[in-house]
């Protein structure tokens, strides 16, 4: 069938929707009286005559309404003149808000003609003659109780008036008064009514009017919109609803189907199990996702959505209180409660035990907040305060090691922002002793420890003087001709100031055996100074080469203190078993900067700056290749004479270096480019 698109009709066509009609009304030509529309609002009112000689007629009740309404005079102002009710008043209303997605349809030789409807009007009866007879009742009964006495009149003596300026009105009142119900309906009855003629279904006019609803021009040029797939204009034709657009069942938060679950993707399985459980062993998670889950999989999707706690697996504070979410208890906004539950989940990575006043007091949260962060996480003990309540996981931290240590960078950049944020003293960051805490304190003897001392000392020197003797025989036999290979000979630096590690190594502070799960060992602080085995170091500088690269290639001009923080987030992004967890020195990254075409730049900074010797060093990429190359050495030796210099300044000296007269955007931009990421120490 082709299928045509008539626009005669278009932005004319209505629809009316009559009520079911009563026996004694008859919905014909000679019912409709008259007609009146409001273009504006889509209102019509339409008049129709009611078969008086019906004999499911009530005469007698319409000579009843027509006396209520008219009284007993009839003149020209008189609703049923007949003095019966004879009519009946119908005023539409809007059928849908929205009527795009509606057409009228006509059939003929095999073709379809489709116009579009303007607007779908629903007719309801009016009883406004209601209102009519109410006030002539209400007129009667006043006539009847007033008296026109002399008395009356006597008594109407001169009245005070007082009289009120108005005062000028402001905008959020005309904005109030032009919402309100009482003015818009001001406006509608301001609207006048535009009276029609209605013609009836076989008048010559109506059905000249009946062949616009047919398309004037046959030819697919005049209707490109038809143009279309078939799925395509099944699409335009019924568009989608919006109420019918409704999203997909969020995954219930207290309740969870496993067959459901194990339908979602294996990141949403992780944040929905975390979410309920909020603690959990990372062998207990394995187990709830099935077998034949790739472990390395869940590693890289757990770390997104939880935090390691003593070998265990707590969720994220912004998980279970997500932005512009609020405390049910207190109304805290979830920042700060995400910043107080942090502070617990790092108290527990100090010890075993905390007090519930002691975290209060820190975070000034109410009892409520705080009773809810201590119950997702551990266990109240009588007279003792609150345990964590699963035990420490040393499986999972001897198998992970570079998981560990990387929750544990975390930790530290958390420790940061707390210690800012809360003013913590020392005595909140040194965890408590465990033989407080204990139940029943180990007594030992002065002697009984000089004695473990001295075992502890003879076990320790006998396995030092054995590796001692067994690389002593191994250089010995490759001594075999007079030159050394020296290229596997490592020489051990002793961190200087300049030189000390970055902070991607234990915590000094954390001194109880617990490093966020991670046990010292006396063994492992070579893997934190550098000391690779030889076919790694190739390897480090490489990575690390690679990232130095592709930051200043980003950010030009970095302070070595960015750049750690920068490094520390790189690290946190790696996957487990990376070269560069091997642990890198200031000294290495920044001999790696100047090896990458970087040069530190001599700012001086005025004595008595608050900056970091950190923030004091910065590093800029020289040659970058692009446009700005000549513009940004410009600068730099600007600012290697001054840290603080006018725009004026540099847009003149720019000009001159470079012979382009530039314009206030222009320097603005360079200086955007160029400084970006320093724009808190060099001030313009």
């Amino acid at each position: 069938i082709d299928v045509f698109l008539a626009r005669s009709l278009l932005e004319k066509l209505y629809l009316f929707q009559y009520p079911i009609r009563p026996a004694s009304m008859t919905y014909d030509d000679v019912t409709h009286l008259s007609a009146k529309i409001k273009p504006k609002q889509q209102k019509v009112e339409l008049e129709m005559a009611i078969d008086t000689l019906n004999p499911n007629y009530c005469r007698s009740k319409g000579e009843q309404i027509a006396l209520n309404v008219d009284g007993t005079c009839t003149d020209e102002t008189s609703t049923y003149s007949s003095k019966l009710m004879d009519k009946q008043t119908f005023c539409s209303s809007q059928a849908a808000s929205n009527v795009s997605r509606y057409a009228a349809a006509v059939y003929k030789k095999g073709e379809l003609h489709l116009t579009p409807l303007h607007g779908i009007l629903q007719l309801r009866p009016s009883f406004t003659y209601l209102d009519k007879a109410d006030a002539k009742h209400r007129e009667r009964e006043a006539a009847n109780e007033g008296g026109d006495s002399s008395q009356d009149e006597a008594e109407d003596d001169v009245k005070q008036i007082t009289v009120r300026f108005s005062r000028p009105e402001t905008e959020q009142a005309r904005q109030r008064r032009v919402q309100s119900y009482e003015f818009l309906q001001k406006r509608q009855a301001e609207e006048h009514w535009v009276h029609l003629h209605y013609y009836g279904l076989k008048d010559s006019r109506s059905e000249h009017e009946r062949q616009y609803l047919f398309s004037q021009g046959h030819g697919f040029a005049e209707n490109t919109e038809l143009i279309k797939s078939p799925s395509e204009y099944l699409m335009m034709l019924m568009p989608p609803s919006i109420e019918e657009e409704n999203d997909k069942p969020m995954a219930p938060s207290n309740v969870l189907s496993m067959a459901q679950l194990r339908t979602l993707p294996l990141a949403d399985q992780i944040k929905i199990l975390m979410k309920n459980v909020k603690v959990m062993p990372f062998a207990n998670l394995m187990s709830l996702l099935g077998s034949g889950t790739d472990s390395t999989a869940v590693l890289r999707c757990i770390q997104q959505v939880a935090m390691l706690v003593q070998g265990n697996w707590v969720v994220k504070s912004d998980v279970l209180y997500p932005k512009d979410t609020s405390s049910p208890h207190s109304g805290v906004p979830a920042e700060v409660l995400c910043r107080g539950r942090d502070f617990v989940m790092w108290k527990f990575t100090q010890d075993r035990w905390v007090v519930r006043k002691e975290v209060a007091a820190v975070t000034k949260l109410c009892p409520e907040d705080v009773k809810d962060f201590l119950e997702h996480m551990s266990v109240a003990r009588i007279n003792k305060g609150w345990e964590f309540m699963l035990p420490y996981d040393e499986d999972f931290v001897k198998k992970h090691p570079d998981i560990v240590q990387r929750q544990h960078m975390l930790w530290m950049g958390i420790q940061a922002k707390l210690e800012k944020v809360y003013n913590l003293l020392k005595e909140h960051l040194t965890p408590k002793k465990q033989e407080a805490q204990s139940a029943r304190p180990l007594l030992v003897s002065g002697e009984q420890r000089v004695n473990m001392a001295k075992a502890k000392v003879k076990q320790n020197y006998g396995q030092l003087e054995k590796e001692f003797q067994k690389q002593k025989a191994e250089m010995k036999s490759n001594d075999t001709s007079a030159k050394m290979d020296v290229s596997n000979i490592h020489i051990k630096e002793e961190p200087v100031s300049d030189e000390e590690l970055m902070d991607t190594s234990a915590y000094k502070g954390m001194n109880n055996g617990i490093v966020n799960g991670l046990h010292a060992v006396e063994d492992s602080t070579d893997s934190f100074n550098g000391h690779l085995p030889g076919g790694c170091i190739d390897r480090v500088a490489q990575e690390l080469k690679a990232f130095v690269s592709s930051t200043f290639k980003k950010q030009f001009v970095l302070t070595l203190s960015e750049l750690k923080r920068l490094f520390n987030l790189h690290l946190a992004s790696l996957p487990p078993g990376h070269t560069l967890f091997s642990g890198i020195s200031d000294k290495m990254l920044q001999d790696m900067v100047l090896d990458t075409g970087c040069k530190q730049i001599l700012v001086p900074f005025p004595p008595q700056t608050a900056a970091s010797p950190d923030e004091l060093k910065v590093y800029a990429l020289w040659e970058a290749g692009d446009t700005y190359d000549q513009h940004r050495q410009v600068l730099l030796e600007i600012f290697s004479k001054n840290y603080r210099v006018r725009r004026n300044v540099i847009q003149n000296q720019l000009s001159q270096e470079c012979g382009e007269d530039l314009n206030k955007q222009e320097v603005d931009r360079v200086l955007k480019v160029s400084f970006y990421s320093v724009v808190g120490l060099i001030q313009l």
